[in-house]
């Protein structure tokens, strides 16, 4: 089965539309050892065929509409946080702590970019303020998979340099192998909310979706970010002690509004959107809400007929089910940084790929999951992980063929726009089918900026 065919079964998709997708191929596009093109352009596929499926049914089309993949724009939106412009300036994306070391036996990957993770680190450490070069002796002294357990222990993000017979030999790895690459369940037998029909150009499969967006980082923030360009009217909510990080925000908050909310203090305001909403999409690590209710359970109870997306670093299961995590410490982990490396040092994807295709992929789950919804209701939840992603990557893709056009510049695949935090320019969004959106009808704003309650 072709990557596209995985991804598009995985998220519950009928094979005979698997013909309406037809792909640019670009030789040069993220190029890697690994089939990172095949993984970026089945995500994106995925996402676009349940957009133009979910479309088509809401418009009474008789067929589904073409779906036209482009590495090109795939390619440039898959390393959209480096595109990012804002009047100008070009955003720094990693903390000067937050890097591969040496350590006394080999390697650690470590993630400082929140304040409060850099603290578990230096806290770990034993290293009184952020000094790189004392930070670097205290991680030479020790092994990498001390360091490892040391930095969780305190809070921190650190992960050792494993090689793929290494994590596969690790219980984790076994437990995200016995998942598929999207989970999926019924929540209770209620009827969903109806969608109205749609009219007029351009199809916006989503319109009058109201997605409740509780995520952070890259993957959750890209699916919120690629419903909102389909037409959902997405609220970002955040705890107000958690700010998210600026440039970051900017790069996924295209198409949405941001709120911030107290779930102890806010609790009503919170319980009245949730009444509104069609779909929740949650990225902190598994059981962090639980405490505030909002398991899928919870929450499909007091909003039946619920969509609930749930997104993890490394599963809801196994010894590190429970553990906080990112992209780039999940290729660490899972041997890709090894793969793509060398016997001098560490490598890493050409992009932030499990991220940016996890993300894709989430967004195509909850748009087949509204599809499904119009035929049969019942409320849904939907999981993905990064490490499942990453075990598809390193396991279940074939590299393609080579293509006959160059992957070039990307300024065909680049837009400009006048914004509330300045001129920006950015990755145009690469889900693209005949008679969809080309571009979101709202600029980021300011984090948490926005009243929280629908538009």
């Amino acid at each position: 089965m072709t990557a596209l065919g995985t991804a598009w079964s995985a998220v519950g998709g009928d094979p005979v539309l698997l013909p309406r997708v037809s792909t640019v191929v670009r030789e040069g596009a993220l190029a890697a050892r690994l089939p990172v093109r095949e993984l970026a352009r089945a995500c994106v596929g995925a996402c676009a065929l349940a957009a133009a499926e979910l479309g088509a049914r809401r418009a009474g089309l008789a067929e589904v509409p073409q779906v036209r993949l482009d590495d090109g724009a795939i390619a440039t939106a898959f390393v959209s946080e480096r595109h990012l412009l804002v009047d100008g300036r070009a955003p720094v994306w990693f903390a000067p702590l937050s890097k591969f070391w040496r350590t006394a036996d080999g390697w650690v990957r470590t993630h400082a970019n929140y304040p409060h993770h850099r603290a578990g680190l230096l806290a770990a450490l034993g290293v009184p303020k952020e000094d790189p070069d004392a930070v670097g002796a205290a991680l030479a002294e020790r092994s990498s998979h001390e360091v490892e357990q040391a930095v969780y222990a305190a809070g921190g993000l650190a992960v050792a340099l494993r090689t793929p017979k290494e994590w596969a030999a690790h219980e984790q790895a076994a437990a995200v192998a016995r998942r598929p690459l999207v989970e999926q369940e019924r929540l209770d037998t209620a009827r969903a909310r109806a969608l109205p029909p749609l009219d007029g150009t351009p199809l916006l499969p989503a319109a009058g979706v109201r997605v409740l967006d509780l995520t952070r980082v890259i993957a959750g923030p890209v699916a919120t970010r690629t419903l909102a360009l389909l037409g959902a009217d997405v609220l970002r909510v955040d705890a107000p002690q958690l700010p998210e990080l600026a440039d970051q925000h900017t790069d996924t908050g295209f198409g949405k509004r941001s709120a911030t909310l107290d779930l102890v203090a806010d609790r009503a305001a919170f319980e009245e959107l949730l009444a509104a909403a069609d779909v929740v999409v949650t990225g902190y690590r598994p059981g962090a809400l639980d405490r505030f209710g909002l398991s899928p359970e919870a929450l499909a109870e007091r909003r039946p007929g619920l969509v609930v997306a749930q997104l993890s670093a490394w599963g809801a299961y196994g010894p590190w089910g429970g553990r906080r995590g990112f992209d780039s410490l999940v290729q660490v982990a899972t041997g890709i940084a090894a793969a793509e490396g060398s016997a001098e040092r560490p490598g890493a994807l050409p992009a932030q790929a499990l991220d940016h295709g996890t993300g894709y992929l989430l967004a195509a789950a909850v748009l087949r999951a509204l599809t499904e919804q119009r035929e049969e209701g019942h409320g849904r939840c939907v999981r993905l992980a990064l490490a499942r992603t990453a075990l598809w990557l390193t396991e279940g893709i074939r590299p393609g063929p080579r293509g006959d056009v160059a992957y070039e510049a990307p300024d065909g695949w680049l837009g400009e726009r006048d914004s509330a935090l300045g001129r920006l320019r950015y990755a145009l969004s690469p889900v693209s089918f005949e008679g969809g959106p080309g571009d979101w009808t709202r600029a980021p704003g300011v984090w948490g900026a926005d009243p929280a309650r629908w538009g």
